[in-house]
């Protein structure tokens, strides 16, 4: 076997890579151009979706759909920063599992702005100081994050994308033993995520003391003695804090949704969800719920997810609205029937490719 040989032809490959790559930039360039003369949308996930399955289609070789589907996400984050730089704004701090998220989804050339709170990342896009915002949208074992539903039914921003990002978390500490440890900083669902861990190695004793973010832990636990940190990986790198254990979740499956919210409006991909904010009148009466679910589920929409809110502003206590996603787009047909039998009671929060 002559490695050398094999290097050379991989040195080979690599300068055609780079060569088809900056060819398609320049491509990438004139349609930036043309974009910006007519004022349309850079970020286009629809496009993205469309180009991905086209090549899965076409693949014959041993890279499988994820590895392509991350080529050529980070392939896109720098082809719209070529068109148009990007900023994104995110729930903070760096070394978050939005942050983690907002990459994976922008790429490294994006300028990224740390927010403290959901509600930070909605005015900061609404006031255009930044194009797009991440926020955690619900996790399948903890449920919804409400602050995010409850400000998309307020906002004129819409969902424009999602993504579904396990979650692990790592334990991390400058300690050399575990008896050593006196505090334990995470944030409070992390913490209810690893309560196993906590019990097996006797733990449960421990201070915990909840924080804001999980990278808040980790930032605490580097510059304090006697003290450990339940955080993401990329926290404890960024601070510099030694993992002692990693995938400490109680569940393998503990998987966190995103969502991308933007102030334009996605084209039809063939395969969307449009997710609503229904404030129906009489819920204090019966069947008034069932109605819109009939309307729905007649109207051939496949719901896929339902949860009720609290009205803030409601005259009567205990009054609620209901944040639904079902599968289809805004300009479907049946999508646009629903909203002409439901007026005023319902109100688009986006359509968006499937994630």
């Amino acid at each position: 076997m002559d490695l050398q040989k094999f290097r050379e032809e991989i040195d080979s490959i690599d300068d055609q890579i780079l060569r088809l790559l900056n060819q398609r930039m320049e491509v990438v360039k004139l349609i930036g151009r043309h974009k910006k003369m007519e004022g349309s949308v850079i970020y286009r996930p629809e496009r993205e979706r469309e180009i991905i399955a086209r090549l899965n289609s076409l693949n014959q070789g041993l890279l499988n759909e994820a590895a392509i589907e991350a080529i050529y996400l980070e392939i896109f984050a720098v082809s719209r920063n070529l068109e148009l730089p990007e900023r994104v704004a995110y729930l903070g701090p760096l070394g978050s599992y939005t942050h983690q998220a907002a990459e994976s989804r922008f790429g490294a050339m994006s300028e990224y702005l740390s927010m403290n709170n959901i509600a930070s990342v909605f005015k900061t896009v609404e006031s255009k100081r930044a194009k797009y915002g991440v926020v955690p949208i619900e996790n399948n074992k903890n449920g919804v994050v409400g602050e995010t539903l409850d400000l998309l039914g307020k906002s004129s921003l819409k969902i424009v994308a999602e993504l579904t990002m396990p979650i692990h978390h790592t334990f991390a500490t400058q300690c050399d033993s575990l008896k050593e440890i006196r505090r334990i900083y995470s944030k409070d669902i992390a913490f209810g995520q690893c309560l196993n861990f906590l019990s097996e190695y006797n733990l449960e004793e421990v201070e915990r003391i909840p924080v804001d973010s999980t990278a808040k832990a980790a930032q605490l636990a580097a510059s304090e003695p006697h003290t450990a940190a339940i955080c993401s990986h990329i926290a404890a790198k960024l601070y510099h804090l030694p993992i002692l254990f990693e995938n400490i979740e109680d569940s393998s499956h503990n998987k966190t949704r995103f969502v991308i919210i933007s102030d334009f409006k996605n084209q039809a991909s063939g395969s969307d969800k449009t997710s609503i904010f229904a404030d129906i009148s009489h819920t204090d009466k019966p069947g008034a719920l069932l109605g819109l679910l009939k309307d729905i589920s007649g109207l051939g929409l496949n719901m896929t997810k339902i949860e009720s809110r609290p009205r803030i502003d409601a005259a009567k206590d205990f009054a609620f609205c209901f944040f639904i996603d079902f599968e289809g787009h805004i300009d479907d047909e049946n999508v646009q029937e629903l909203l002409k039998r439901r007026g005023d009671e319902i109100k688009w929060l986006g359509s968006y490719v499937r994630g």
